[in-house]
């Protein structure tokens, strides 16, 4: 009833040349309603794909990729941008900030494909900046911030509207432990807040007590689901 995503039997192919690399091997899998989940796996285990199929930014070779009753697999590139643009959020380990823009100005970016007034924005991203706590720092570039300040604006802009889904591709891969720990807390705490769904891609056994449940990857298959005492955000 509460299913917010659901993937039925999704299988991703690549042709190198002569041979087929198998991504994804008949994934099934149902996400709910402000769920938090950690997909875990080693590098090659399908967990960046998997999530590059939720997003709609790679087609399956197979299967369905359903929210919220939209197939997402048959969506075309200009009702996909749409649709994120309303419902999807990233954090990335490398932060992809545009390095001309501010923190103010990289946050308040994405609000524009929303027709939403420059006024509205700003103040938006204002708030949002204050709320990961860079309210000194709205007018910093990117080179003018440590790694940890850069990743709280790229949390930001994940955040400031309001989507339904945040993806968080690696997002601790580049912080120190300490700050692992001050950006996990952050991004569990503002979904919870938010009533949204988290979906955190990684590779480190210290994140997975953030998920209610850790989905464990090997060679593109679901080796076991793990149902956890959730450490950050929700109960």
């Amino acid at each position: 009833m509460n299913d917010l995503i659901v993937l039925k039997n999704l299988s991703k192919v690549y042709k190198m040349g002569d041979e087929k690399i198998h991504a994804l091997n008949d994934i099934n899998l149902k996400i709910s309603k402000e769920e938090f989940v950690c997909l875990l796996g080693t590098s090659g285990s399908g967990k960046s794909t998997l999530l590059n199929m939720m997003a709609g930014l790679e087609k399956p070779t197979k299967g369905k990729i359903i929210i919220e009753k939209h197939h997402v697999e048959k969506m075309n590139e200009k009702q996909l941008a749409q649709f994120r643009q309303l419902n999807i959020g990233f954090v990335f380990q490398s932060y992809n900030l545009i390095p001309t823009l501010s923190a103010l100005e990289n946050v308040s970016l994405g609000l524009t494909f929303r027709g939403i007034s420059r006024k509205v924005r700003d103040r938006m991203a204002k708030e949002m900046l204050e709320a990961v706590g860079l309210g000194t720092r709205l007018h910093h570039k990117p080179s003018e911030m440590s790694g940890g300040q850069q990743q709280r604006v790229s949390i930001a802009r994940a955040f400031v509207g309001r989507p339904k889904i945040v993806f968080a591709d690696e997002p601790t891969g580049n912080l120190d432990t300490k700050t692992t720990l001050e950006v996990m807390d952050l991004i569990t705490n503002m979904a919870k807040e938010n009533k949204q769904t988290l979906i955190i891609v990684t590779h480190d056994v210290e994140i997975s007590p953030y998920g209610h449940r850790v989905i464990y990857l090997r060679d593109g298959s679901i080796e076991k689901i793990v149902e956890n005492q959730i450490k950050g955000g929700a109960e």
